[in-house]
């Protein structure tokens, strides 16, 4: 019998030997110039904010936070059968669980790694070594039975420890990089949720982001930041993070010391103008599980990390496309029976949540108070260029990546501002804003579609951002653009940081957001009419 969706914070059966230990450890590791000297860590996820620095063996003055840098499988294997997609979805997860298991094997060897180095590789990465490559050759075999076995795939078995401000670890800092991450986050500037007219902007950026140079824009403003030190007094090392992996106070920048950023796009003859709104609350209910049904059907615990769900209440992990079609709607208009959920965002003000022993919270380092949402604004938009088709029912699109801090910025669409200053976007860092202003999420999904599919092996190439000069790759076609705009009232400096997996550390590069559109024939025939005959509807 298929389990159906969660009550609200009620945590799943623990499926561990841990079951009884609230982990809130990071195996965020300290090098030195002598090499691994140190983890970060903290014992209990309910020990408080962190006041009081770790205990550290720091060699010297240049000691940098360090991680676990493992091949992302599952961007790599773009062309999977569907007869095997089941086997490779939930290898690729539980992929996912040896590396929060190794995460947790640095947590509870810390006194002995700060003596012996050498027992990271010995210990924890040879291990995870081997687990990964057993892994990766049931991938392989799966595959293999239905089509060619994928040639090289035991390359990606290989994890190393890395410098968090490495170049691949700092892909903000890579001022001007290519890729789709960027298009999304420069272009929804975020003013869409407070007029119809900056939406039709912010969606229509589309592809333009690091194309055009708005991502040099964001990597401005992170330089811009830069110079300031939003955790003066704080040890550098420590970070407002009370679960010992993050954030950092770096993190952090104020709003104001960034310049605007966000370049409007040019509307050509033909433009599909209008906008149509669905307001499906702001998750006052309390909804949250830590899976995700289109990266990991079918594994509880898929996503490591508690997400917000507002819309479709029947989505977990075991969700079906029928579950979905017959699931209850916290959408106002009950046509629109969509999922749309994210990572939640949590107040590290050392008080326990709900989920401090659960899956997902505090079994994975993410700790802290959920916070529910001021404002909620979903909104969808047209093309620059011309007309939208409808989206397929059930189309999947994750935007952004979850796993941006090892992975790279390829696929970041992070959009962080705050309320008054949403002409001024951050990708990689966390906005400090001024009294009386909010923190804003943005995100603008892609636009594009190919025609034929819902999903697609690595969930993300059956969509795409349009191209700079507006119109879609060849083989593509526009669909009406999701602009998400989530707005949080919380105090004001850093203190706050959305869920994320463990290696990940928290950081504001890995935000993302995900989809599955599940509107009705008749409101998707509605939208699609209003966007582009230019009216605003709802």
């Amino acid at each position: 019998m298929r389990r159906t969706a969660r009550t609200p914070r009620t945590s799943r059966k623990k499926r561990s030997s841990l079951a009884n230990r609230a982990i809130a450890a990071s195996a965020a590791l300290i090098l030195g110039g002598g090499g691994l000297v140190a983890v970060n860590v903290y014992a209990s996820a309910g020990e408080g904010p962190s006041g009081s620095p770790p205990t550290t063996r720091a060699q010297n003055t240049g000691r940098q936070m360090s991680t676990i840098d493992c091949p992302d499988a599952g961007n790599e294997l773009r062309e999977v059968p569907d007869q095997a997609r089941g086997e490779v979805d939930r290898e690729l997860a539980a992929m996912d669980t040896q590396i929060t298991d190794a995460y947790r094997e640095f947590a509870d060897r810390k006194e002995q790694i700060s003596q012996d180095p050498g027992l990271a590789e010995n210990a924890v990465l040879g291990p995870l070594r081997s687990r990964r490559t057993a892994s990766l050759d049931r991938i392989a075999t799966a595959i293999g039975r239905v089509a060619e076995r994928p040639a090289g795939i035991e390359g990606l078995a290989g994890c190393s420890l890395r410098a968090d401000d490495s170049a691949a670890g700092n892909p903000g800092g890579e001022n001007g990089s290519t890729g789709d991450g960027g298009n999304g986050g420069d272009g929804g500037s975020g003013d869409g949720g407070q007029d119809d007219g900056q939406g039709q902007d912010q969606g229509q950026n589309q592809g333009q982001g690091d194309r055009q140079g708005q991502g040099d824009d964001q990597g401005q403003s992170d330089n811009q930041g830069n110079g300031q030190d939003p955790g003066d007094g704080q040890d550098p090392g420590q970070g407002p993070g009370q679960a010992g992996n993050g954030p950092e106070p770096s993190d952090f920048v104020d709003i104001q010391s960034v310049q605007p950023n966000v370049q409007r796009p040019r509307q050509r003859r033909g433009a599909s103008r209008g906008t149509f709104t669905t307001d499906c609350g702001r998750n006052e209910n309390g909804k949250f599980n830590p899976d995700n049904v289109i990266v990991a059907p079918g594994v509880s615990n898929g996503a490591h990390h508690m997400h917000d769900y507002i819309g479709n209440q029947a989505n977990d992990a075991f969700a079906s496309d029928d579950d979905l079609a017959s699931g209850a709607t916290t959408c106002r208009n009950q046509g629109d029976r969509s999922t749309y959920y994210w990572p939640v965002l949590r107040l590290q003000n050392g008080q326990d949540e709900a989920d401090v022993n659960a899956d997902g919270g505090g079994r994975d380092q993410n700790v802290g108070q959920i916070q529910t949402p001021s404002q909620v604004t979903l909104k969808f938009v047209g093309s620059p260029v011309g007309r939208v088709t409808a989206m397929p029912r059930f189309l999947r699109i994750i935007t952004g990546d979850a796993k941006a801090f090892t992975n790279g910025d390829a696929n970041a669409n992070a959009s962080w501002s705050c309320t008054g200053f949403e002409n001024r976007q951050l990708k990689d860092k966390y906005p400090i804003c001024p009294e009386g202003s909010q923190v804003v999420r943005t995100f603008a999904f892609q636009n594009c579609w190919d025609g034929q599919n819902t999903d697609s092996a690595n969930h993300r190439t059956h969509v795409a951002f349009a191209q700079p000069n507006g119109r879609c790759p060849n083989g593509f076609r526009a669909v009406p653009q999701l602009v998400q705009r989530i707005v949080y009232d919380v105090p004001p400096g850093p203190g706050f940081a959305v869920d994320s997996f463990p290696e990940q550390l928290h950081k504001p590069i890995t935000d993302h957001g995900d989809f599955i559109n599940v509107f009705d024939q008749r409101l998707m025939k509605k939208m699609v009419r209003c966007i582009n005959d230019g009216r605003r509807c709802r």
